[in-house]
């Protein structure tokens, strides 16, 4: 297959990039590209790839590290965004833009890394091809759309409690007739659909351990520790404890108020992971 036939049915009209982002975690404005790979289409067919390893200036979480695996030495000696920054612009200005998940993550994270570095970078005009999108809309992941794909049955009482609650089971029930590595403990089935970073504390990861101590991990604060803000930003905490934070996250933070701190619990294994 020549590279014009790969994309034969998608008539361009000008250059699309598909291009992906690696961070050091999911926060646009709290976290830094660390890897940025651009594959730009032209509409003759051609194709052209660049990667760009950036140094954060900031350190990599052991979290993100394990997902993407690069580490501080792999950026080091790497350039900054803002010193790319303008080639990356140049590079996308003539191009839309293509990824998976882009219109959530890669795009705004791109676009604060820009703000920072003082480049002027316009998305309002560029088209968005978004293929998470697209295989959502295709692939539906409602209730109906599982006890058809897994038990090859209409869910005729659908958003009827009773019936959704029957539908639900007999989908479980499809779910290990056609996965026989699915978790049978209750226990590890739990695990499986709640998979949590090491590193949370709460359950969502809104507060995550850091050097031993328990730290905010989203927002202008991220990093920042609790004990900190308990002391020095007493309107953050009474922020935190009005708003819609998880229960376990403000019960937490409300316990810190009072001087009682949770424990890092141990790894099943009995090591404690390294600060």
């Amino acid at each position: 297959m020549t590279k014009k036939e790969q994309h034969i049915l998608l008539k361009l009209d000008r250059p699309l990039a598909f291009f992906d982002i690696e961070s050091t975690g999911t926060s646009p404005r709290g976290d830094r590209i660390i890897d940025l790979a651009v594959t730009k289409l032209f509409p003759d067919g051609e194709r052209r790839t660049y990667t760009y390893r950036v140094n954060p200036e900031m350190p990599i979480p052991e979290g993100s590290t394990r997902i993407h695996g690069i580490t501080d030495d792999d950026v080091r000696e790497s350039p900054t965004f803002k010193e790319i920054a303008e080639k990356v612009c140049e590079l996308l200005d003539d191009s839309d833009l293509a990824g998976y998940n882009i219109v959530r993550f890669d795009v705004p994270m791109l676009q604060e890394e820009f703000k920072r570095a003082g480049v002027t970078f316009d998305t309002e005009s560029r088209r968005m091809i978004d293929v998470q999108r697209i295989f959502h809309r295709k692939e539906p992941r409602d209730l109906s759309a599982a006890l058809s794909f897994y038990c090859g049955e209409m869910h005729m009482g659908a958003h009827g409690a009773e019936d959704d609650v029957l539908a639900t089971i007999r989908v479980l029930e499809g779910q290990y007739d056609k996965y026989n590595d699915l978790p049978t403990d209750p226990d590890a089935l739990h695990d499986y659909c709640n998979p949590k970073d090491p590193d949370w504390v709460d359950r969502t990861g809104r507060l995550r351990w850091e050097n031993g101590q328990v730290s905010i991990n989203f927002g202008k604060n991220k990093g920042r520790p609790l004990a900190d803000l308990v002391r020095n930003d007493p309107n953050f905490i009474k922020w935190m404890l009005r708003s819609d934070f998880p229960q376990d996250t403000r019960l937490i933070v409300e316990n810190a108020m009072n001087g009682t701190w949770p424990e890092r619990p141990k790894p099943s294994n009995g090591i404690q992971p390294a600060e």
